[in-house]
């Protein structure tokens, strides 16, 4: 009976901490607090191990957190009531490759093999008799019946080819599927860097072909590589189908892949570009940033992972800390012309215009004659918010010049010439041209008719308007033109509707304008 007295109090006391800890994680992973979330669920899944619900939440947080250990604990408590989630196989897989646990390797397999990932499980297989001195291509045959897995099947029988010494016609194959997609860059990549490793450095250039920062930066330092292992291959296959599940909507797949990746080889820095992306569209920015900060300096992603850090930076919501990373980038002594065009753009957005147009005139100078049409359109966007109409003018007629066929460059130029007030019969035929080489952009189709509206001919300017209208029912420009054109031509219930349509979705200064037209119509001629 003493006993009994004494141990009570001790097991509510252990029961209030698992719970106040189970309620500082949901707090701290609500408030996107990853690592503090993932320790509190630590201690709440200490408190109940066979708890499911929370080994579940702690799996997906300790992915976040990159905590391996909770991960590996929130899959045992899973596993033993048989609700571990399909991706945890991965996992499991590739610390058992990582650890040499070839029993668990096997179990492993089995297991994927069974689930959505059936066709990896074959070629994790190719990668194993690799690495056990085996036929690899054996396996790859038996993979063939998955429709899914063709592609994923020719990228690998390359890939070992080259690995087996066979560089020439893994080459060759390479070659024939090969594109400009990301799919594409990585297949370049990694096939390069298993070329160099079997002293193939000439067949690896062959490959490194295009302005994407990751190839340019190998090209320029390919550097020296191990003899691949089958964690290689298998640890870029899991890449491979991160990569495609992270062109989608964020999901937690990206995150348990890039994690499996990076269990299998640390040295996949693609992999952690991908962890951090995945991150990043998650909410946890912090996490994301640590992640792009392990990419070091001789890495080939290190480039492409300072681009993404200003990225990150700004989608969180820090346009200062975006400005500053993306200022470094683009005043460091090797800067491109790609860094100042990035600085540009967010100065745009950040509304310094005239910092703008320095930083867009800071990439032009670097593209020296090789400058595209683009930039000299957004020199001269920059400039027009700027209030330097002539400097603008003369940039977007040499984006014209460049471009003669850019829609977009000629509906700019035709539209401000217009709204300055220039020569209004010269901005229609240019405003003619660009609809012509665009009749479905509701955005030029509106200048157009706006174009017509100026030039006095409401009645031509109306069907193209309610045509705009139609493609993009929520602008708020092509609303209140059509408001404008209805209101001249004597339909002003029809008028007040679009104005009503146009007030919605409008910035906030313009809203005084069109409540004045809402309540009192249009008074003077625009």
């Amino acid at each position: 009976m003493l006993a009994l007295a004494i141990a009570a109090p001790a097991r509510a006391d252990r029961g209030t901490d698992d719970l106040a800890a189970y309620a500082r994680a949901r707090a701290a992973d609500g408030d996107g607090k990853v690592i503090q979330a993932a320790a509190a669920y630590a201690a709440a899944l200490s408190g109940a191990p066979d708890n499911v619900g929370i080994a579940r939440r702690a799996y997906r947080e300790a992915l976040e957190a990159g905590d391996d250990a909770l991960v590996d604990r929130a899959i045992a408590t899973m596993e033993r009531t048989g609700e571990a989630p399909p991706d945890a196989a991965l996992l499991r897989y590739a610390g058992a490759v990582r650890a040499g646990n070839v029993p668990v390797q096997k179990a492993m397999l089995a297991r994927i093999g069974a689930g959505p990932f059936d066709f990896i499980a074959s070629l994790l297989r190719t990668w194993q008799a690799y690495d056990a001195g085996g036929d690899p291509f054996a396996q790859l045959d038996d993979a063939k019946g998955n429709p899914v897995a063709r592609r994923y099947i020719a990228e690998n029988r390359a890939l070992l080819q080259i690995a087996t010494g066979k560089a020439g016609e893994g080459v060759i194959d390479l070659e024939a599927m090969l594109g400009s997609d990301q799919a594409s860059l990585d297949l370049r990549i990694n096939a390069a860097q298993l070329l160099i490793a079997r002293g193939k450095a000439d067949f690896a250039r062959s490959l490194l072909v295009g302005d994407d920062p990751a190839i340019a930066a190998l090209r320029r330092s390919p550097g020296g590589m191990s003899v691949p292992t089958g964690a290689f291959g298998a640890s870029r296959l899991l890449t491979r189908l991160a990569s495609d599940l992270a062109e989608g909507d964020p999901t937690p797949l990206t995150l348990s892949l890039s994690r499996a990746a990076l269990r299998l080889d640390p040295g996949n820095d693609r992999a952690r570009m991908l962890l951090a992306l995945a991150l990043a569209r998650g909410g946890a920015q912090e996490r994301a940033l640590a992640t792009l900060d392990e990419i070091g300096e001789a890495s080939p992603y290190r480039e492409s992972a300072l681009q993404l850090r200003v990225a990150v930076l700004n989608a969180a919501g820090d346009a200062q800390a975006a400005l500053a990373a993306a200022s470094q980038l683009a005043t460091r002594k090797d800067a491109t012309s790609a860094d100042a065009a990035r600085f540009a753009d967010l100065l745009v957005a950040s509304g310094r215009f005239a910092d703008a147009a320095k930083a867009y005139r800071m990439a032009i100078a670097r593209a020296g004659d090789g400058a595209p049409w683009t930039l000299y359109l957004q020199l001269g966007g920059a400039l027009d918010q700027a209030g330097r109409w002539p400097e603008a003018r003369a940039a977007l007629e040499k984006a014209v010049e460049l471009g003669p066929d850019a829609a977009v460059a000629l509906n700019y130029l035709g539209y401000a010439r217009l709204e300055h007030g220039e020569d209004v019969a010269a901005s229609v035929a240019m405003l003619e041209r660009a609809n012509a080489l665009q009749p479905d952009q509701a955005s030029i189709t509106d200048s157009l008719a706006w174009a017509y509206f100026k030039r006095g001919d409401a009645a031509k300017a109306l069907p193209l308007l309610e045509r705009a209208a139609q493609g993009e029912p929520g602008n708020a420009t092509i609303n209140e033109h059509l408001g404008d054109t209805l209101w001249s031509l004597g339909r002003r219930y029809e008028a007040r509707y679009a104005w009503q349509a146009a007030a919605i979705v409008a910035k906030a200064e313009d809203g005084a304008r069109l409540a004045g037209k809402i309540a009192d119509g249009m008074r003077t001629a625009p």
